[in-house]
């Protein structure tokens, strides 16, 4: 089966990638950068250009969505990359076309907070999306980048989704009817995403789900299934947001980046300051098939099953990254 992660930021290794092939991942989505500007943003291609040489028989890079297949078929894992921030492209519009040409395939708007393009969804006063932000999706719709709104505020999201002529997704992230961290999405939001022809990727992240990594495989399911009924089954996936093998310092990186010397607990809870103890039914890139089994278990259709573990995944970036001019 056909299987694409809408986003990951592990700590990647030659492990991990044996566990992907391992787990039946065809793709996924991988964080290139969270604050890094332009010249680190070259810097972590550059690192990835190194993988793709060393470890050759296990992963390729995706500069289409046409490389998903070729990669599943080889048995290799596609690696297509992402932004979680606007962070490289700086203050210059031009740099949108070059990261496109380089290989990113998705940029999120903003990253929690306040970013030049938009309001994140950690911020008290929701402004929506800036002047440069309108100009940026203009341009991003022309170049074949396909928006994430992620970690974006209401207002934002449902503005992006206005100005935007493509498609917007939510790459990792759950309904904030299922768990209410700032994080997750209203139902409102979710309509608007599946009205614009866009996608949402569930997360596996235990600080999304309810009851946290006490979260069932069933309550997950279910999560699903009443997704699907709100949004319809075209428009739902997986992100699972995984950070496997990351130490502490990386999840400082994300969340203070260079901008607080404290700890940003986010949510205001401090009892988030680590990383969450992991689900017992999805550890690493291995337990992908548990997912599948839950669905079926739950009721879906194989068909339903083949369009969310990664059919969906792939329509989105065949729409989202062709280049308009």
């Amino acid at each position: 089966m056909l299987t694409i992660d809408g986003l990951q930021y592990s700590n990647w290794s030659r492990e991990i990638f044996e566990q992907m092939r391992a787990g039946g991942v065809s793709a996924v989505h991988a964080t290139l950068v969270y604050h890094e500007n332009t010249r680190e943003t070259l810097s972590r291609f550059g690192d990835w250009n190194r993988r793709f040489e060393q470890h050759s028989d296990l992963i390729m890079p995706v500069y289409e969505a046409a490389d998903i297949t070729r990669a599943h078929e080889s048995g290799r894992v596609g690696v297509f990359f992402g932004a979680q921030n606007c962070s490289p492209i700086e203050d210059d519009i031009d740099m949108i076309a070059v990261m496109r040409r380089l290989g990113l395939m998705i940029m999120q708007l903003t990253y929690n907070n306040q970013s030049l393009l938009a309001t994140g969804c950690y911020e008290a006063e929701d402004n929506g999306i800036t002047r440069f932000g309108r100009q940026a999706i203009e341009e991003m719709n022309r170049v074949g980048m396909i928006i994430d709104m992620s970690h974006s505020s209401e207002r934002s999201t449902l503005d992006a989704i206005e100005l935007s002529s493509r498609p917007v997704i939510i790459s990792h992230a759950n309904p904030s009817s299922f768990h209410p961290a700032k994080r997750n999405k209203s139902n409102a939001v979710l309509k608007a995403i599946a009205a614009s022809g866009g996608l949402l990727g569930f997360s596996v992240y235990p600080f999304h789900l309810k009851d946290g990594p006490d979260c069932t495989l069933e309550s997950f399911c279910n999560m699903v299934a009443d997704t699907a009924d709100l949004m319809g089954i075209n428009h739902i996936g997986i992100g699972t947001d995984l950070c496997q093998g990351q130490p502490p310092s990386v999840l400082e990186w994300m969340r203070n980046g260079r901008w607080s010397k404290q700890m940003d607990y986010g949510e205001g809870n401090k009892n988030n300051a680590g990383w969450p103890e992991p689900l017992t039914w999805f550890q690493d890139n291995r337990d992908f098939p548990a997912i599948i089994e839950g669905l079926r278990k739950k009721g879906f259709s194989e068909a339903e099953v083949e369009k969310i573990m990664g059919l969906n995944w792939l329509n989105q970036l065949e729409r989202g990254t062709q280049t308009l001019s």
